[in-house]
């Protein structure tokens, strides 16, 4: 059984949402799931936010079904656009809609993301795959002992 992480984390690389699935799946079917997961801890106590200020994705992420999910919930989308999603863009010329608003200075946040990630890979049975268990991959987790 192959499995994969979905993790949502904050700008200082403390997680907010973490599901595991099977491997065989789309990343993309499995954004909804995390954005509704996702849980923002407040500064002076108090119930957590639902909603982050802002979404940084990568561009597995871009698909038209998660770009209308997160202006509906009153979240910002930093997602790149891929080059095949530009061609067709291009191609329908002014059929095609407008190029995605995408801001490249915060997506330079998302090295955060990137080291989170791969701080929770350093465990060897992750990073090699050998504990396939979605209770294994939360024991293991740094984050859930602090």
């Amino acid at each position: 059984m192959i499995t994969k992480i979905h993790h949502a984390y904050d700008g200082k690389g403390w997680p907010l949402a973490f599901l595991i699935e099977p491997g065989q799946g789309l990343d993309s079917r499995m954004f909804a799931h995390v954005i509704e997961a996702v849980r923002v801890p407040r500064a002076g106590g108090g119930r957590a936010r639902t909603r982050p200020d802002a979404v940084l994705g990568d561009k597995a992420y871009s698909s038209k079904a998660n770009r209308e999910r997160l202006p509906a919930r009153k979240i910002r989308a930093v997602i790149p656009e891929p080059r095949d999603q530009i061609a067709n863009r291009k191609r329908r010329g002014s059929r095609g809609g407008r190029p995605v608003n995408f801001d490249a200075g915060a997506y330079k946040g998302r090295a955060a993301v990137e080291q989170s990630f791969n701080l929770f890979k350093q465990w060897r049975g992750i990073a090699t795959w050998y504990d396939k268990f979605p209770l294994t991959y939360r024991a293991a987790s740094p984050f859930t002992h602090a």
